[in-house]
């Protein structure tokens, strides 16, 4: 037989299932519990040490390929080579440690959120004992203000309400209840007679006893959840992987086919041919590659960062700019996870609550206030938060609030229950009498009501006034609204005894206030830039059905007909995974769901090929933020746990700050693709310049010569198009999601006309000194062309830079002196190649000879030609895709 859930069970079944009672267990009895099952606290996570994270960092192909090639150029005695290669790469690994410094925690944070002590009865005595000593059977005393210590089922409650939403998504306090309940797979905010460790109680007090502990808490699965849960790779992660794995083989092919060909035609020995093999992996490799990348996103991180937008992770910035999809989390990031007043019905008139005149003479301004536990001190209000929306409300009218409590002092009351669902205070007036002020749920006050408060006149109620304010309670909770009823009565004397029966009888009605969590003011404008971009928001809530379908229609995340756009947890439950991969696209809206449901939805979208971010604040957001492709955590009102797990923090807890992050993620990807394309044609320029030179038995540029010119052209240049302006109409395209590379787009293309473009200029450049030489001596000439090839090659890709400032895009359209830094890098560069040929002694070094002014002159004309030749392509490029303009 199926053990029955323990919210389907009565206390005495529960008591005798975990053999205990209500005087609690004895003092032995729960040390041997304590002894055998272990302390009431989270694992705690393995923490990553420095060194293992630096290692770690060694582990991308394109390191280990760079790190070959400085074995190879160390072992052949190409020690300059050997060490920049080498410098590059601890470099990016520095980069790396210490953007990712602060290592997961999550499920310590899990631990710090943990009460320190709590209040149990054992041998009939109440104690106050360390938390982490709490064992299962332990009786625990609740009241306002405590922390829950471990998973409860409630034996004895009096008007308890206990704030879940870092749990269940739950935007306001849940009332509790000790009654057996009895629906089937009840979501844990459905779960009314339980308590939940580490939630928080906003009101009443309880007893209740421990049904779970630690790791097997609510809490604590989620924590073995995040633990479980496998790092995703960023698509920025898979591209580099992509490409290092190209590059490889490409590196492999043409250093084993040259020195093959070389050894076979006989023109070297294999020394000579060894060092032509290590010059073309020079060639190919693009040695600053990873520390470009590295920095364009430490710089993105950086302006991010002023945008509020603070970044755990380097690829996190990139990932933004691919994401397909944005699950929020509703509670604290779509709304502000603060009850306000939004509608009062006064005076047979439904108003906004901004236009409602409100009186200090009015009985419903002052029963809102008087019924009300609400306590002011020097730093705000506390207590529940319906409550304090309520003195909120009548504060940011000036509502003489302390006057009217010093007024009308509080002598006697009637706590709320959740049976009767009211709240009677009772208060002294001047005259001698006494102001009943009740408050409630409408259709359980105006079953009491008799009367009715017109602008001050009090008549009989008509069975058309009840039913215009039920009406108007049905309306408002259809838009999610909460609902609460006030009315009052005049009494000669405090009620005898004061029960139900004799005060909350005979009632006049004085009015009916909405209210609700709402949503962030910028959210709406946010939601539908998102959608401009292509990009399709998501809401994930513990939230009702009814309350998640109302504001996601505020938010125009859906509209007022797509109803079957709004799934429960129940019917998500019912659904298996591969049914729910192949409809997900039909649901925008997930109500009333678990940690687990917002992890299947995830992965769901990610089945589809989909890139997703996850937006949340509370406990149960973790998991899903973890799993996601980015997880995005809430800076201001998130819980260590969320942001632990996230790869993004928003500063401002401001949603519209995730499109700002989108659209930097954009520019970040679209200004690494022109880096690589940038660095990859020139490479292959260098590639096939130095192939075509072996092949034709003509004079090689040396491996010092190659990485000189890396070392000008593949740095600064390339950096400076990290930080190129956000290109035109970004926000506007589609992502450009997860099946696409940095080679998509014409990039692969573009790489392969222009690298052999660059060969065949440089070749003819070559061809010209050698043909038609300044000098008759032969050496000589051999020597002015080759300074001729490498002046030209390293100009060439200064000049081709300026192309690469636009995939598509023409330069004189883009603006060529728009970015400073890219110009100073060009400026820079220029003199460090040109000194080699001027400057006395370098030229020696570099084996290069001084050039006259007719020979720079050739040199100049075929960088320029560079230029021209691209700009007619991307013409013709433009002509035939339209869709290519990109500014």
């Amino acid at each position: 037989m199926t053990k029955r859930p323990l919210y389907q069970q009565t206390v005495a079944d529960v008591y005798q299932q975990l053999q205990t009672s209500e005087q609690g267990l004895s003092a032995a009895s729960a040390q041997d519990r304590l002894a055998r099952n272990g302390r009431n606290a989270l694992a705690q996570q393995k923490k990553t040490t420095l060194l293992q994270r630096f290692i770690g960092q060694f582990k991308d192909l394109m390191i280990i390929v760079l790190l070959v090639a400085a074995a190879i150029a160390g072992l052949t005695g190409e020690l300059v080579d050997a060490v920049i290669i080498l410098l590059v790469v601890i470099l990016n690994a520095i980069f790396g440690v210490f953007q990712e410094a602060k290592a997961e925690e999550a499920i310590n944070a899990l631990k710090d959120m943990a009460a320190p002590s709590a209040t149990v009865r054992r041998d009939g005595q109440v104690l106050t004992v360390k938390s982490d000593e709490l064992v299962v059977g332990d009786s625990v005393l609740l009241e306002a203000g405590d922390v829950v210590p471990a998973d409860l089922r409630l034996v004895d409650v009096a008007g308890l309400k206990v704030e879940e939403s870092a749990l269940t998504g739950e935007s306001v306090p849940v009332e509790k209840t000790s009654a057996v309940l009895t629906g089937d797979d009840l979501g844990l905010g459905d779960r009314t007679n339980l308590a939940f460790m580490n939630s928080n109680v906003t009101y009443g007090r309880a007893t209740g006893v421990v049904v779970a502990t630690g790791m097997a808490t609510e809490v604590g699965r989620i924590a073995g959840m995040l633990e479980a849960a496998d790092e995703t790779t960023t698509p920025l992660q898979a591209n580099l992987v992509q490409l290092g794995k190209a590059l490889t083989g490409l590196i492999l092919v043409i250093a084993a086919v040259v020195f093959g060909l070389g050894l076979w035609r006989g023109t070297a020995n294999v020394i000579d041919m060894l060092l032509t093999a290590i010059s073309l992996a020079v060639a190919a490799i693009p040695e600053g590659l990873p520390a470009i990348v590295t920095i364009t996103l430490a710089l993105g991180t950086q302006r991010m960062a002023k945008r509020h937008a603070l970044v755990r992770k380097l690829p996190a910035v990139e990932t933004l700019g691919s994401t397909d999809i944005i699950a929020s989390d509703k509670t604290g990031t779509l709304t502000q996870n603060k009850m306000t007043v939004e509608q009062v019905y006064q005076n047979g008139r439904l108003v906004p609550a901004a236009d409602n005149p409100l009186r200090a003479a009015d009985p419903l301004a002052r029963v809102m206030l008087l019924s009300n536990d609400t306590q002011q001190l020097a730093d705000g209000l506390a207590g529940d938060p319906t409550e304090t929306a309520l003195v909120q409300y009548q504060l940011d009218r000036q509502f003489p609030v302390a006057q009217t409590l010093k007024t009308f002092p509080r002598v006697a009351e009637i706590p709320f229950d959740s049976e009767r669902k009211l709240m009677t205070t009772v208060h002294p007036l001047s005259d001698g009498q006494f102001l009943v002020a009740v408050k409630g749920a409408p259709d359980e006050l105006l079953k009491r009501v008799t009367r009715v408060d017109l602008a001050g006149e009090v008549t009989t109620v008509t069975a058309a006034q009840r039913s215009a304010i039920l009406a108007t309670n049905h309306d408002l909770a259809t838009q999610a609204i909460r609902v609460l009823a006030f009315a009052y009565r005049v009494v000669p004397a405090v009620p005898t005894p004061l029960d139900s029966a004799t005060a909350e009888q005979d009632l006049i009605f004085a009015g009916l206030v909405g209210m609700i969590d709402p949503e962030r003011p910028e959210v709406a404008q946010a939601v539908a830039e998102a959608k401009g971009a292509g990009i399709r928001p998501i809401m994930i809530t513990g939230d009702h059905r009814d309350t998640a379908a109302a504001i996601a229609q505020r938010l125009g995340i859906i509209t007022a007909k797509q109803t079957d756009a709004v799934l429960t947890g129940a019917e998500l439950d019912a659904l298996d995974d591969a049914t729910f991969q192949k409809t997900v696209d039909q649901y925008a809206v997930y109500a009333r769901v678990a940690p687990e449901h917002k992890v299947r939805i995830v992965n769901a979208w990610q089945k589809r090929g989909k890139v997703v971010a996850m937006t949340g604040d509370g406990v149960n957001d973790a998991p899903a933020l973890k799993a996601a492709d980015i997880g995005i955590g809430m800076g201001i009102t998130g819980t260590e746990v969320a942001k632990g797990a996230s790869d993004m923090v928003l500063a401002d807890d401001n949603f519209a700050t995730i499109v700002v992050a989108v659209e930097e993620g954009r520019k970040v990807f679209a200004n690494i693709q022109k880096a690589i394309q940038y660095l990859l044609s020139a490479n292959l320029g260098e590639v096939l310049t130095l192939f075509m030179m072996t092949m034709l038995g003509w004079q090689i540029l040396a491996p010092v010569h190659i990485l000189w010119i890396n070392l000008v052209t593949d740095t600064l240049p390339a950096i400076a198009l990290g930080v190129e302006p956000l290109e035109r109409n970004l926000m506007n395209r589609p992502p450009r999601g997860r099946q696409s590379n940095f080679f998509s787009g014409g990039v692969l293309s573009g790489i392969l006309y222009q690298g052999f473009l660059e060969g065949a200029l440089t070749l003819g450049v070559y061809w010209l000194a050698i043909t038609f030489p300044v000098h008759a001596s032969a050496s000589l000439a051999h020597a002015d062309a080759l300074t001729m090839a490498f002046a030209t090659l390293g100009l060439i890709q200064l000049f081709h830079a300026f192309n690469s400032k636009s995939i598509h895009g023409s330069l004189f359209k883009i603006g060529v002196w728009r970015n400073q830094f890219f110009n100073w890098a060009i400026v820079i560069a220029f003199g460090l190649l040109a000194m080699t040929i001027l400057v006395p002694g370098l030229n020696g070094i570099f084996h290069v000879t001084t050039l006259t002014l007719g020979q720079w002159g050739i040199v100049g004309l075929a960088g320029l030609l560079m230029v021209v030749i691209v700009e007619i392509v991307k013409f013709f490029q433009r002509r035939a895709l339209p869709q290519v303009t990109t500014r």
